[in-house]
């Protein structure tokens, strides 16, 4: 997997700090501060950020925010906290750019019913039973409150989603796309992927997304919806001393 490096848009630094600049943008309303350092509010998303080049005191910031032995989930910061903070999880994963489908690879039109619907407060409990069903990554109870998503419901269940997460200038990310075992196959996620796309770009922004390396499946669709990779990052979390 190779990251793309001739299209204009991928120098865009916004894409470097995306929680921090969502979180002094578009996300403002939804966030928490002390001094340098800045997450979501409880039950919106575990992101945090610490200004970018600052020194050990915007760390000593996110842990008067945070409170001692709680997670500091830095999502694909590059920065490293000082001593006494424990690792607790890292992992490889690449952020990829939308820059238009590729040509012969089409998604499959199979599914054509049901709609595709904007998911509201009423389904809370069955978008977070998907999730535990699914695992696509960090969701809570109030992580709908930062862009719109979608779902497709079969005989009144919910069997796949996705939505809008980070919002850095003139981007939208897409996250949560996930889809119950056995509505797989059926051409659900890519539907709801490229209906974001067309919302997010009608705004007269782009889309992005975050995925896992080692998500072999979720890549290979992602690069015929016309994701191409800008760069590797890893996610991290840490312990607050």
């Amino acid at each position: 997997m190779k990251a793309v490096h001739n299209h204009p848009v991928l120098a865009d630094p916004a894409l470097d700090d995306p929680v921090g600049q969502s979180l002094c943008g578009r996300h403002a309303p939804l966030a928490r501060r002390i001094g340098k350092a800045a997450t979501y509010l409880p039950d919106v998303t575990t992101f945090a950020t610490v200004s970018p080049g600052s020194g050990p005191e915007a760390w000593e910031d996110l842990a008067a925010l945070l409170g001692p032995g709680e997670l500091a989930d830095m999502f694909s910061s590059p920065a490293d906290p000082p001593d006494g903070w424990a690792p607790v999880f890292s992992l490889d994963g690449y952020q990829m750019v939308h820059l238009g489908a590729r040509e012969g690879s089409p998604v499959s039109e199979a599914a054509t019913e049901p709609e595709a619907v904007v998911l509201g407060e009423d389904d809370i409990p069955d978008m977070l039973a998907l999730i535990a069903r699914t695992s696509p990554g960090p969701f809570w109870p109030r992580t709908h409150e930062l862009g719109t998503y979608l779902g497709i419901r079969v005989d009144g269940t919910l069997v796949a989603m996705a939505g809008e997460r980070l919002r850095p200038p003139g981007w939208t990310e897409i996250s949560a796309v996930c889809t119950a075992p056995e509505a797989r196959g059926r051409g659900y996620a890519g539907r709801l992927v490229n209906a974001l796309v067309t919302r997010i770009e009608s705004r007269g922004e782009r889309p992005f997304l975050h995925v896992a390396r080692a998500n072999t499946a979720a890549l290979a669709l992602y690069e015929r919806l016309g994701f191409e990779v800008r760069t590797p990052v890893t996610f991290r979390g840490f312990r607050t001393p």
